[in-house]
């Protein structure tokens, strides 16, 4: 429950501290006393966007911080999952700057707007003047209904099976999609497929393809320069390997009285060596020379398609040739296979369309009795609240679509008068009896789920005298299982709560500010008199406000 708040730089506000009580309190007040800014601000540490134009000075920072106490254990994993302390109490805290920006915080752990919408929903459900007008909604109706059923577990495993199904339908209408497309585009890829496979580009090293061009281009140069290389060396009359090897001879004989002879034999012997290899290899290379024209016009037919393809695709490398082979190669296969993968996925959407069917009877089931229970317990409610001869009808029919919420569509039928026929709320419903209804769902729906706190932002709009009273008592009786507050123009519902607070608004030094006080008995008195009573207040209207009082 909500047990204290305190605001500062806040519209009106300078600052405030105010400690609440459980079960049943009241907050009245003049009209623009400023109820509806304490409202604003309790709904900005339940998640709602900060709108810097709130600061009362611009120079400070807003400060606003709620304290709640028996947080449920349920919520320990969640607290856990954001890295936030859980303690049996809590305290969120939500900070709006001069520059603008906003900080939120929970346990002095700072938190982002959506944990803090998550924990502040299930905290405090505010119920505002708005949210009656939601009650014609037909998404506001499903979620009562399904509330009052009880279908929490059974909706997250219909949707879990809806996801599925949903991505399964999106898959197939991809794949059919891709068939039509690829029906088209088969035979390109087919052309371009095998356009790249005839070029044999596997293993294909390019430099080495144009240095083998360039040696075929160039062999009868090759030929003629080795061959009078090689002449030179051994196969002519001035051979150099010959005459060397003569000269070698004639240092020898003169070696022996010579010695610098026997240095330059030896030197020269090595370098004979070196030509004799040099010879032999010039030799086997003339020998390799391929002089062949057919073999020139293959390598640079080969090289042109080679380029041409690089040229055609705007690529660099033929590795990046290859690896659009390759692709296109995938996309023809997947082609070949692709009605075999429509068949299989139509098989296991058939067998998901079941499942989910099954899941959709039981969420359909499960609203066919919570809407009887719905019907039975609103009626019972409107009743004490004076509508004795109104009708309320829960409709649930098949949509013949299945949604994230199902395949129902469900509606709230209501009429007034005995012998008028039930109608669209939003078409026969004055705004009196929306405010009853919607106090009689919430009345009920709360029960269900269990908030700790419930606060009624006027509920009592458009009632009065004994229905008053009797909106009262049922706030009353909802204060047994949940904090409730509401903010109230009616003595008749002030008098019910065993706590009673007063918004007033006062001029300080020029300054307007907005003050929160909770009322001893005797300013309950004074205060329930003057709603009871237009202007100055009559001993007769303290005396009727002292009455109300004790009967509570």
């Amino acid at each position: 429950m909500l047990k204290s708040l305190t605001i500062s730089n806040y519209a009106l506000i300078e600052k405030l501290d105010v400690d609440f009580n459980s079960g049943f309190s009241v907050i009245t007040g003049e009209t623009g006393a400023g109820k509806s800014i304490i409202l604003g601000a309790l709904s900005l540490l339940l998640g709602k966007r900060a709108d810097p134009t709130v600061l009362r000075d611009n120079n400070v920072k807003c400060v606003i911080e709620g304290f709640f106490t028996d947080t449920d254990k349920a919520l320990l994993p969640f607290f856990q999952d954001n890295d936030i302390d859980y303690e049996s109490d809590t305290i969120i805290r939500r900070e709006i700057l001069p520059s603008g920006k906003s900080r939120a915080f929970v346990n002095d752990t700072p938190v982002n707007l959506t944990v803090l919408s998550f924990l502040g929903n299930r905290f405090v459900n505010i119920h505002s003047q708005h949210e009656t007008l939601e009650l014609a909604s037909s998404g506001f109706q499903m979620e009562v209904l399904d509330d009052i059923s009880g279908n929490g577990g059974l909706l997250s495993d219909y949707l879990s099976v809806y996801t599925e199904y949903k991505s399964l339908n999106n898959e197939l209408s991809k794949l059919k999609a891709f068939a039509e497309q690829s029906k088209r585009d088969e035979e390109y890829l087919k052309f371009q497929h095998n356009e790249l496979s005839i070029a044999k580009l596997d293993g294909v090293d390019f430099n080495e393809l144009e240095n083998q061009v360039k040696v075929l281009e160039n062999s009868s140069d090759i030929v003629e320069i080795l061959g009078q290389a090689y002449n030179v060396l051994n196969d002519s009359d001035e051979a150099v390997i010959d005459r060397l090897s003569q000269e070698i001879k004639s240092l020898g004989r003169i070696s022996s009285y010579h010695k610098e002879s026997a240095d330059f034999a030896s030197r020269l012997e090595s370098v004979l060596i070196e030509l004799n290899d040099i010879q032999s290899e010039m030799l086997s290379s003339l020998e390799n020379v391929d002089v062949n024209p057919e073999a020139f016009d293959e390598l640079t037919g080969r090289l042109d398609t080679i380029n041409s393809l690089l040229k055609k695709h705007n690529l660099r490398e033929i590795s990046d040739l290859i690896t659009l082979r390759n692709e296109y190669e995938e996309k023809l296969n997947r082609i070949e296979s692709v009605d075999d993968d429509i068949n299989e996925l139509k098989k296991t959407l058939l067998k998901t369309e079941k499942a989910l069917k099954e899941k959709a009877k039981k969420v359909s089931l499960s609203r066919q009795q919570g809407a009887q229970k719905l019907e039975t317990e609103v009626l019972r409610v409107i009743k004490q609240l004076g509508m004795k001869d109104a009708g309320f009808i829960v409709e649930v029919e098949d949509s013949g679509a299945y949604t994230d919420k199902g395949i129902d569509k469900a509606g709230f039928l209501f009429n007034a008068n005995p012998g008028s026929k039930p109608g669209e709320i939003s078409k026969i419903a004055s705004g009196g009896e929306l405010s009853r209804l919607m106090l009689a769902i919430k009345s009920l729906t709360t029960q269900n789920r269990m908030l700790p706190t419930v606060i009624f932002d006027e509920i009592d709009s458009g009632v009065s005298g004994e229905i008053a009273g009797k909106v009262g008592k049922i706030l009353k009786d909802m204060s047994a299982a949940h904090q409730v507050i509401a903010i109230t123009h009616l003595p008749q519902i002030a008098t019910k709560a065993a706590t009673h607070y007063k918004v007033t608004k006062f001029v300080d030094n020029g300054q307007t500010h907005t003050q929160l006080n909770i009322l001893d008995n005797a300013g309950r008195v004074e205060e329930i008199a003057s709603m009871i009573s237009d202007g100055k207040v009559p001993e007769s209207a303290v005396k009727v406000a002292r009455e109300m009082l004790e009967r509570g």
